[in-house]
């Protein structure tokens, strides 16, 4: 009698160990899911991005040279030449939101567009910019990105060293490299380091929560 309820009471624990087993491998399936998906995303957009910006030969004012089987028109030559540099100046999307570049941080294989705007959203889609005068412009720029602790947005800053390479695509098809001075931990509350001087040259601040998010873990760069 005793055996028997003690076989059921090992049988149910048995069953519930084994529940919590399959949960456990379909939560980490699920995560390592989404975090591929993600980064294959962004990798794509970054790539993509990149190559519709040097993917055509400028002309000497500067506007992109599109091919023209027949250049006798001169009314085709206007349409096609409207057509090009509204193509130019269309804002490029990511996931609905606006962009103003691409990052790269090879130091954490990191490839992500910047969006133009902080929201709760946003910030759950990319990394984001927070403050300044715009990418690659003279001055400090702020982007932020969530810290989840799995690899993706910043998750990884704080495996970067004084000396690692940003690059900082902007959507005038500028590509600049960013080199890291600075790294340090502040309270969420900080914003001392946004206006800083950068003696007229280009730098960029990523912000993201430490691993405990009892801080925001800060890193400098700034142009070469």
């Amino acid at each position: 009698m005793f055996e028997s309820k003690y076989s059921k009471v090992l049988t149910v624990i048995l069953v519930i160990v084994i529940i919590a087993i399959i949960g456990l491998l379909g939560f980490l399936g699920y995560d390592y899911y989404q975090n591929y998906s993600v980064t294959k995303d962004t990798s794509d957009f970054v790539d993509n991005f990149q190559g519709d910006i040097t993917g055509e030969e400028p002309t000497d004012n500067g506007q992109v040279a599109t091919p023209n089987e027949n250049t006798s028109n001169p009314f085709d030559q206007i349409k096609d030449a409207e057509q090009s540099s509204s193509n130019a100046s269309q804002k490029k999307m990511y996931k609905g939101f606006g962009v103003l570049g691409t990052m790269e941080i090879p130091a954490t294989n990191f490839k992500y567009p910047v969006l133009e705007k902080v929201t709760k959203k946003s910030i759950e889609t990319a990394v984001a910019f927070l403050y300044g005068n715009g990418l690659n412009q003279p001055g400090n720029s702020v982007i932020i990105g969530h810290n989840y602790r799995n690899g993706l947005f910043f998750s990884n800053n704080k495996k970067l060293n004084i000396g690692d390479k940003i690059f900082i695509t902007d959507n005038a098809g500028n590509k600049v490299s960013y080199t890291i001075y600075n790294k340090f931990e502040t309270t969420p509350e900080d914003t001392s380091f946004y206006q800083r001087d950068t003696g007229g040259k280009p730098e960029v601040t990523l912000s993201t929560c430490t691993d405990d998010s009892s801080a925001r873990l800060i890193i400098c760069a700034r142009a070469e």
